[in-house]
C-alpha cells in the first residue's frame, strides 16, 4: 500500500458555492489540513482558478469532475488538468475505454487518476434504476478491476469495499474513500457510510470529509479528531 504522512491522507472537501466561503474555511483550518478537495460545485464558482490558488499556498489538490465523454474528450481534457500540475482527478470509471483515454492523456506528469465507482450515495435500488442488476459492492468490485487493468492510479469507493477492492488489485493502487462518518454522526444523504478508523484499517489509503468538519462548531478541533482515527488505523 502506498506510503504518505497521516495528515495528507485526510482531504478537506471545499463543497461551498462561492471562493469566498472556501477561502474563509482554508483560512481558519490554517496548518491542520493540507489537502482539498475541489468539486463540481465550487468548480463554477471560480474554482479552477482558486485551485490553481491552493496550489500556490502549498496545498495538495484533488480535482473532483468526474469525467465522462468520448475518448478523444477525454484525452484532451486530462491533458489539459495535468498541465496545471494538480494532484487528483476523478474519471467515471464505467468502461475501459474511457480510463484508457483518461491514462493517455495524463501522460508523464504527476496527476494521479481515480476511477469513480459506485457514489456512496447510492443503494441497491437506485443502481436498479440505471439498468443494473449488480449490487453496489460487486459493481463497485467489477469496475475497480477495469480500473486496475487500465493503468488508473487508484479508485474512489466506500470503505465498506475497501477490503474487498484492496485483494482484488493489491496493495499498490490509491483508494479514495468520502462518506466519511465520525461514529454517532449524521449520515447526510450518504446511503454507505463508514468511520474513519475502519475505512483505514480495511485497506482505505485517502478519506474525503466535507461537511463533518466544515459545518463543524470548531472545525480545526473536527479535522484533529479523523486525523487521531487515521493515525491510530495506521498503528
Amino acid at each position: 500500500m502506498q506510503k504518505e504522512n497521516n495528515s495528507n491522507k485526510l482531504i478537506v472537501a471545499l463543497d461551498f458555492p462561492t471562493t469566498d466561503l472556501a477561502t474563509a474555511q482554508v483560512d481558519q483550518l490554517g496548518d491542520a489540513v493540507g489537502f482539498y478537495k475541489v468539486g463540481l460545485e465550487l468548480l463554477f464558482a471560480g474554482g479552477l482558478d482558486y485551485a490553481t490558488t491552493l496550489k500556490a499556498q502549498g496545498k495538495s489538490v484533488f480535482l473532483d469532475m468526474k469525467l465522462l465523454d468520448i475518448a478523444n474528450t477525454v484525452e484532451k481534457a486530462v491533458a489539459n488538468v495535468a498541465s496545471f500540475g494538480f494532484d487528483m482527478l476523478t474519471i467515471h470509471g464505467v468502461d475501459a475505454k474511457t480510463m484508457d483515454a483518461a491514462v493517455r492523456g495524463r501522460g508523464n506528469s504527476n496527476l494521479k487518476l481515480l476511477a469513480v465507482t459506485v457514489l456512496t450515495s447510492l443503494n441497491d435500488d437506485d443502481l436498479k434504476q440505471q439498468g443494473s442488476s449488480m449490487a453496489p459492492a460487486d459493481l463497485v468490485l467489477h469496475r475497480a478491476k477495469l480500473a486496475h487493468e487500465a493503468g488508473m492510479d487508484g479508485v474512489v469507493a466506500s470503505g465498506l469495499e475497501a477490503a474487498a477492492i484492496r485483494a482484488a488489485v493489491g496493495p499498490e493502487m490509491l483508494i479514495v474513500t468520502p462518506g466519511v462518518r465520525l461514529a454517532g454522526g449524521s449520515v447526510d444523504d450518504q446511503a454507505r457510510v463508514i468511520t474513519p478508523e475502519r475505512a483505514i484499517s480495511a485497506g482505505a489509503t485517502h478519506l474525503v470529509v466535507g461537511r463533518p468538519i466544515t459545518q463543524a462548531n470548531d472545525p480545526i478541533e473536527a479535522a484533529g479528531i479523523f486525523r487521531a482515527e487515521i493515525a491510530k488505523a495506521n498503528g
